[in-house]
């Protein structure tokens, strides 16, 4: 997570990782924001996130979020030991508008360092946490506090909502060494507090190996008077796209409590703009989850399959299940009035031709896989990613499902790893860009049958 410019992720003989570099926001100061509220961040969402040293501009982040399948950013809002301290993107402007574009932010602070990390200070007005153990480390502790209230003023002149999730930057260190491990951790543990009390949730960025290490030694201990991060960003770049690391059991901040920074420093290109960034994996709040729908009273709408329909001949009986599923959408969406009784009768044939004739499908008695598709796709085209929810995630699942059994998915309503993937084998076989997003060109294959 870093300053590219300067540092790289070093795993020693030691068995220690440095974390280096580190990213920033401006040090200027930032207008009130406008009196509407933004939502509170990043709020519940599992999906793939970045974070890079200065904030991109709009430009790049409109670009982004339309051709890359990042649905988190992270910014650096405090500390005096950023690596990028004057930026000319980063405003309280700047965050409203990525909230409203749905990008879900992770505000990041990196001020005082442990006192055994070799790369700090980085300037000469950036202290190190303070290794004096007196009074159970009452210096480190108040740094914890006066670095809390920072973050939490900077919060408030970017327009981050109260609630929001803050971010403390440790990067690795030595945890061999004890004073300075046990006086990081009580840093730690003071701003936790202190954020806490200020209306924020506390949270804590550093390498799987060392204080991500080190913070699970301190739960699996239990002192007396400590604070926990609510939630965790571990730093363990094995490549692997979750949030579980060999450093720590998987149960200690779980569920939907981690971020994991997966692979480090590297560029990558969405929509024509090019930026080095870090990759993660954001789990957290609740996840990504969609509320309960229900169709016509109650009319089940979503199965793994949806076979070809056709009336009732000697030897053919058309499932009433999907019949009345049948009949209920086309109700919703195209203009049937006759009994949901499940009956393929004159009426829902004569409803069937007219949504035929609409959508530029074959006219005939038999309602299609192809015509199932163009159904699900008949409303609203939004484009949607990892980690997006709602009936239209549901309406893109059950229109995979109306293709071939390796392109189906799981009608949940979040598109989770299972729709992505199944999404990508649809777009491949299509011969389009496969990047497990519903983009406007796969909502268009989708309302054509393809």
């Amino acid at each position: 997570m870093g300053d590219y410019r300067r540092f790289r992720y070093v795993r020693r003989v030691l068995g220690v990782s440095l974390i280096s570099g580190v990213v920033g926001v401006a040090g200027m100061v930032v207008p009130s924001p406008a009196a509407a509220a933004n939502p509170v961040t990043p709020g519940n969402f599992t999906g793939f996130g970045f974070d890079q040293c200065n904030a991109p501009s709009q430009t790049a982040m409109d670009r982004w979020w339309k051709h890359s399948n990042f649905g988190a950013v992270g910014i650096y809002i405090a500390g005096n030991s950023r690596g990028c301290r004057k930026q000319t993107n980063l405003s309280a402007t700047w965050v409203r508008k990525q909230q409203a574009r749905g990008w879900r932010l992770l505000p990041i602070t990196l001020g005082p360092q442990a006192s055994c990390n070799p790369h700090f200070p980085r300037y000469r007005d950036d202290p190190r946490i303070s290794a004096k153990s007196t009074n159970q480390y009452a210096a480190a502790k108040s740094q914890g506090v006066k670095q809390a209230n920072a973050t939490a003023d900077a919060a408030k002149r970017y327009g981050i909502a109260r609630g929001s999730t803050m971010f403390y930057d440790l990067e690795g260190f030595d945890i061999r060494n004890k004073r300075c491990r046990e006086s990081a951790m009580w840093f730690v543990s003071a701003w936790s507090h202190r954020i806490k009390k200020l209306g924020y949730r506390p949270a804590m960025y550093s390498s799987a190996s060392s204080g991500i290490k080190a913070m699970w030694d301190v739960w699996h201990a239990q002192p007396r008077g400590f604070v926990y991060p609510a939630d965790i960003w571990i730093a363990d770049w094995d490549g692997r796209a979750g949030t579980s690391t060999k450093y720590i059991p998987a149960k200690p901040w779980s569920p939907h409590r981690r971020v994991k920074q997966y692979r480090g420093p590297h560029k990558e290109t969405h929509g024509g703009v090019t930026i080095e960034i870090d990759s993660n994996y954001v789990d957290v709040g609740r996840g990504s989850s969609a509320r309960a729908m229900t169709h016509c009273g109650g009319v089940p709408v979503s199965f793994t399959s949806y076979p070809e329909l056709k009336p009732r001949t000697s030897s053919y009986q058309p499932s009433p299940v999907y019949v009345k599923a049948l009949e209920c959408m086309l109700r919703e969406r195209g203009g049937f009035r006759g009994p949901i009784d499940g009956t393929y009768d004159a009426g829902l044939v004569r409803s069937v031709n007219a949504w035929q004739r609409s959508h530029g499908l074959s006219v005939r008695k038999t309602w299609t896989r192809a015509a199932w598709k163009t159904l699900w796709a008949a409303n609203s085209r939004p484009l949607l990613k990892r980690g997006s929810t709602g009936e239209r995630v549901r309406d893109l699942q059950r229109a995979l499902n109306a293709t071939t059994a390796r392109e189906r998915a799981k009608v949940t309503g979040t598109l989770d790893w299972n729709t992505h993937v199944a999404l990508v084998a649809y777009q491949k076989r299509l011969g389009r860009t496969a990047n497990g997003m519903a983009t406007e060109v796969t909502w268009y294959d989708l309302a054509h049958g393809r």
